[in-house]
């Protein structure tokens, strides 16, 4: 097997420079999504069901898209030309959702609207978001992995910041930030039209800049006997033939994203509700608040490029990877006990070092364990799987759950604490060996 070259800096920039755009999108919608579904009325015990859909779209789409991805090869290369499909859809989405409340649809027919958006709008920005994880595993030798996941995080990390504080932003310089019951204020719905805007000139960024392996030299460097378009795939015997790593990490995955998906849905209801005391989503202070989720986001961001500088200082990577879900655990269980809305930035600043270490631990591990085995757009096709199956179950459970703690929304981030620990003990479990 061939060794991959050294690529430098500026090429590895290039490689994941439209994650930046990608990951403004993936933040407005983690940050707002819940806002703007409250502001059409939805009841909290049912707000986590809107949740379903887009996982349930993704554990679908994401192995078709690495399997054809990994088949194709055109003037564009195999991963750019997904990557680009799925960035123009999620702009086109991105232009529409916020707006479901302001072409004069029937409350329910409104909801169907946001819904169906939420749908294909997580569904194009993982669509966007796989490829460059793939490229990083197809073009970047093991020297040069962990510089090029960095460089990912950064871009992430940075991309986050921007799209979780534009609706703070917008409305300190004049932007409305309330609008009549049912209507999605404009400091939202303009965050969501530059997020777009930003989106696809990252997108096309990347997309003049790298040029990607043809077939064969792709099998020459991953040591394949035949280029992989020669081959026929089978999901079940793939999984069967899959490292136990794959498995072990997805157990781990599981319960870290159940427990970011209840943040993502309750955090602005828990927020108005102890550090606003309101419950009505017609209210400027619950618009308030929902801005404020955005800086808190923005806190966690923060922590999270903090502590991705520290997590290399740690020598044992299961350690470090345990404690950073400790420490993100801990800061969810913060959460209902603090009413002071600064000082929620103690809280969230330990929430983003779990955010770091889910980011940069799992694919790092999975990638090292996958190298030689072939498939790789697949294999991460499916180990979307570990992202999505918890988060629809969650979301599933997400109206029970809050009945069963009192029907408080800043209960249910004491619950994701707890299942962000659960993980941290089945970090231990992990087993890195390769085939």
């Amino acid at each position: 097997m061939k060794t991959r070259p050294d690529l430098s800096f500026s090429k590895l920039w290039n490689l994941s420079f439209g994650f930046f755009g990608v990951q403004i999108a993936y933040a407005l919608q983690s940050a707002n999504i819940s806002r703007i579904f409250a502001t059409l009325g939805a009841d909290p015990h049912s707000l986590s069901y809107f949740w379903i859909l887009p996982p349930l779209m993704g554990i679908v789409v994401q192995p078709i898209v690495g399997t054809l991805s990994d088949k194709t090869w055109c003037r564009f290369g195999r991963r750019i030309p997904y990557l680009f499909i799925g960035a123009a859809v999620a702009v086109l989405v991105m232009c529409l959702l916020p707006n479901a409340g302001s072409f004069g649809l029937a409350v329910s027919t409104a909801m169907c609207f946001g819904l169906c958006s939420l749908m294909l709008l997580d569904t194009s920005i993982n669509m966007a978001m796989q490829p460059f994880k793939m490229l990083v595993g197809d073009m970047v030798n093991e020297k040069q992995k962990t510089l090029a996941y960095s460089i990912q995080r950064f871009l992430c990390n940075a991309g986050s910041l921007v799209g979780y504080l534009f609706p703070y932003i917008f409305t300190i310089i004049g932007i409305s930030n309330i609008a009549e019951k049912g209507v999605v204020p404009d400091s939202v719905i303009y965050s969501f039209y530059i997020g777009a805007t930003i989106l696809i000139l990252c997108v096309i960024y990347t997309t003049v800049k790298v040029k990607e392996m043809p077939p064969k030299e792709y099998a020459e460097y991953h040591g394949l006997d035949k280029p992989l378009e020669d081959e026929k795939v089978n999901y079940l015997t793939l999984l069967k033939n899959a490292p136990s790593a794959f498995w072990t990490i997805g157990l781990v995955q599981f319960f870290c994203w159940a427990a970011f998906m209840y943040m993502w849905t309750y955090t602005n209801g828990a927020i108005a509700e102890t550090c606003w005391n309101t419950t009505d989503v017609t209210s400027c202070h619950y618009q308030e608040a929902g801005n404020w989720v955005g800086v808190l986001f923005a806190v966690q961001a923060i922590g999270s490029v903090v502590w991705a500088m520290v997590l290399p200082m740690i020598r044992n990577r299961k350690v470090a990877y345990s404690l950073s879900l400790v420490l993100g655990g801990i800061g969810f269980c913060l959460v209902p006990f603090i009413h002071d809305q600064h000082v929620l930035f103690v809280a969230y600043f330990l929430i983003g070092c779990a955010w770091a270490a889910i980011l940069a631990m799992p694919f790092t591990l999975v990638t090292n364990a996958l190298e030689g085995y072939g498939h790789l757009g697949v294999y991460l096709g499916l180990f979307n799987g570990t992202i999505c199956v918890p988060q629809i179950i969650a979301a599933a459970l997400g109206g029970v759950l809050l009945e069963l703690v009192g029907s408080a929304q800043a209960n249910m981030l004491f619950v994701a604490g707890v299942l962000l620990m659960i993980g941290a003990a089945c970090v231990f479990i992990i087993k890195e060996k390769s085939k």
